[in-house]
């Protein structure tokens, strides 16, 4: 009863009988005094109380994998459920974010050359994360917002859509989000956990891959977090029926390099030309590669990767991301502008000024403070400190040298994009996001630390 009447009374839908005998044993029979008094205080707790109780008693207690897997069903049936043509092999892909982070703009219709199916329901940034969403409103006349049946006709004659969470879909998740910040369990995982897989869920997948980030960029610092999340979230998205795999993903340095929403884009169909940046089309292939192994559409990872490396070779994949912004309200002169073998990016919106950020020494970049310039994309404009902020999809950070290239004293390693004047202490900050050694080994490492399944 302590879960399921706490999802009744936000959504008007009961969870499963499986969610109440696995939580009322869990949380009402603790051996924590404190989760106990909680729990007893829910059942007969105003609503705004009894969220935080159940909140709390969840950070307070843990939560098992077959309770955050009950809790997770039950979040999920407590909206809308995407039905899909049983012969469509539908897929997704979640990524925990991080600050240049532009893999969903070319792993969609990559997947979607490869005869998949990808309802991507993605989210919009806050802080120092860019959203999905934000960047791909940067092209004129895209819509984030599709119905089901405009969804389903997207990916009938697309293969993929890019779209945000509507209103009906997990709608528990939003009072939960909402209660989690004034509660300061923002960071229970198990709430975490159920937040993401139920929203993917919803989608009625039946493959899902994770991008877990770590770093100085990312939300969990350490490859140790990261990997206890991602098992957690593997073993739960399994769990409801979506077969998932999980790569543990570096962010210290920035994704590719572009930060800011249209230079994100221009990107990501340089990307789609087979032209794109080293690390982003490493995960772009070692994701897509995990869903095309998992769904059997290859034999080993390496084939898979190849597989997915080929749509972004001969066009496929650039065809399906200009076919799918069109469903999406982008017309089609300006989609085959900028999708045509000559791009033409004057339709995507550019900043007033460009101002060059130049070396100080010589040497080897060894080092990107990736939180340092995601700040300082969000100063610049490119961001949103709160929600409901406005953005400016023109400004942000273009990196002429990436870690791991060499530069000499004097010579451009970054450019500002930005609309107002520079402040001295922006430009100071860049100068220390950089670390520039005289002699070091002049290498690119992977991105991907390690597979989790």
């Amino acid at each position: 009863m302590f879960v399921s009447s706490y999802l009744m009374e936000s959504t008007g839908v009961c969870v499963c009988t499986s969610a109440r005998e696995h939580l009322v044993g869990s949380l009402e029979g603790s051996a924590s005094s404190v989760a106990a008094e909680s729990s007893q205080r829910y059942l007969c707790a105003p609503p705004g109380i009894s969220t935080g109780a159940l909140l709390m008693a969840v950070k307070l207690q843990d939560m098992t994998d077959a309770e955050t897997i009950a809790l997770t069903k039950g979040m999920r049936d407590s909206g809308s459920v995407f039905s899909w043509p049983k012969d469509w092999r539908v897929v997704d892909k979640h990524s925990t974010g991080g600050v240049g982070d532009k893999v969903s703009l070319a792993l969609a219709p990559a997947l979607a050359a490869c005869g998949f199916k990808v309802p991507m329901i993605s989210g919009r940034g806050l802080e120092h994360t860019g959203g999905t969403l934000d960047k791909l409103e940067s092209i004129p006349g895209f819509k984030v917002s599709l119905t089901e049946a405009e969804m389903k006709k997207a990916l009938e004659e697309v293969g993929c859509c890019i779209v945000g969470q509507t209103a009906d879909i997990v709608p528990a998740d939003r009072r939960m989000y909402a209660a989690r910040d004034v509660t300061s369990t923002v960071k229970s995982v198990p709430l975490i956990v159920s937040s993401i897989i139920s929203k993917k869920a919803a989608e009625t997948v039946s493959g899902l891959v994770l991008d877990v980030k770590f770093g100085g960029g990312a939300f969990m610092k350490t490859q140790e977090e990261a990997g206890a999340l991602a098992k957690k979230m593997v073993d739960v998205a399994n769990g409801v029926g979506m077969a998932t795999t999980a790569l543990l993903t570096t962010m210290d340095v920035p994704l590719g390099r572009a930060i800011g929403n249209a230079l994100e884009v221009r990107e990501s169909l340089e990307c789609l030309r087979g032209n794109g940046p080293e690390d982003l089309e490493e995960l772009v292939t070692y994701l897509g590669g995990e869903l095309l192994l998992s769904a059997g559409a290859a034999s080993t990872l390496e084939e898979a990767r190849q597989k997915l490396a080929k749509t972004l070779r001969d066009g496929s994949a650039r065809t399906a991301f200009c076919n799918m912004i069109q469903k999406q309200g982008v017309t089609k002169s300006v989609a085959e502008a900028l999708c045509g073998d000559v791009p033409d990016y004057s339709h995507l919106p550019s900043s007033v000024h460009v101002t060059a950020i130049k070396a100080a020494s010589s040497g080897v970049l060894v080092g990107m403070d990736a939180m340092a310039m995601a700040k300082i994309s969000l100063q610049l404009g490119a961001g949103r400190n709160k929600v409901g902020d406005p953005i400016n999809y023109s400004v942000g950070i273009m990196l002429v040298k990436v870690v791991g290239e060499s530069v000499k004293e004097g010579e451009t390693w970054a450019e500002l994009h930005h609309d107002s004047p520079l402040p001295p202490s922006l430009l100071q900050k860049m100068q220390g996001a950089v670390t520039i050694k005289a002699s070091a080994e002049a290498r690119k490492p992977s991105r991907v630390a390690a597979r989790v399944v």
